[in-house]
């Protein structure tokens, strides 16, 4: 059992997370790494835009990781016994481009009431302020949800530029992550990344999010898989696993699964960002 210790369980209801977790070595790394730069290669289109979510559905690799147990472990210490997985996201900064994350919360657009979930962000490369690894501002996820100004940036990786103005910078912690090791973040916890400085890409796979069963999508409709537990609610329509890379079925359940996610990531905007 990975399950979190009791001082690591009150950092996180502290700080609103929890890191550097290890869960996957660095060999399981690199293959993660591997697979994306092979999926690029033998399919240029799919991890562009829209398609860098949702990624477990075409790939057993990135299904094998969302499933870890090492991980699922850390997350029941949260959000208890019966886990969804809700959604997987790539955050890939490669070097010279100016791709950043505003400071944002995730709980803002995404529609999961309650929130009783959470995000796993594991670290594929080292993840440092060199090349522009997550900021947390500690303790933030213990008040209301604070304006989103919607921004559009071009360089902004997130769906709709949304950003929270007059972040103190100085009182934000860095995600010092190595290759393999995971942080776990809480829905409200304002948090942001800037530029990669470095020589290499900055890869992080996310799985946003793992949520309780008793958590429903208030804004639209969620594809998921049952990690652990059962799904007693019936909030959201289950789907496979998937079996080989780039099936046929992979392909339009994801396909399907995205359509849905940016309605939701839309919601009431006037506007559609590339993500």
């Amino acid at each position: 059992m990975s399950s979190l210790s009791s001082a690591q369980i009150q950092q996180y209801k502290d700080d609103g997370y929890v890191a550097p977790l290890d869960v996957l070595s660095k060999k399981e790394a690199l293959e993660i790494r591997e697979e994306i730069e092979l999926i690029e290669k033998k399919w240029p289109d799919e991890l562009k835009g829209l398609g860098r979510n949702y990624i477990h559905l075409i790939s057993c690799i990135f299904d094998k990781v969302s499933h870890n147990p090492k991980i699922l472990d850390a997350v029941e210490s949260i959000i208890g016994k019966d886990i969804l997985i809700c959604g997987t996201t790539l955050f890939i900064k490669n070097p010279k481009e100016k791709g950043f994350v505003s400071f944002h919360q995730d709980a803002k657009y995404i529609g999961l009431e309650p929130h009783n979930w959470v995000t796993a962000w594991i670290a594929v490369t080292d993840t440092n302020e060199e090349n522009g690894c997550m900021r947390m501002w500690s303790g933030s996820h213990k008040h209301e949800l604070k304006y989103h100004n919607q921004k559009f940036d071009e360089n902004n990786l997130l769906t709709r530029g949304q950003t929270i103005e007059n972040v103190p910078y100085n009182e934000t912690k860095p995600v010092i992550l190595k290759s393999g090791q995971m942080s776990l973040h809480h829905p409200a916890i304002v948090h942001g990344s800037g530029l990669n400085k470095s020589n290499d890409r900055r890869i992080g796979f996310v799985i946003q999010s793992y949520i309780g069963a008793n958590v429903n999508q208030v804004l639209g409709k969620m594809y998921v898989q049952q990690a652990r537990g059962e799904d007693h609610y019936k909030y959201h329509e289950h789907v496979e696993r998937a079996q080989e890379l780039m099936s046929q079925s992979g392909i339009k359940t994801r396909k399907k699964a995205n359509n849905e996610l940016s309605k939701i990531f839309y919601n009431g905007s006037e506007k559609i960002g590339k993500y």
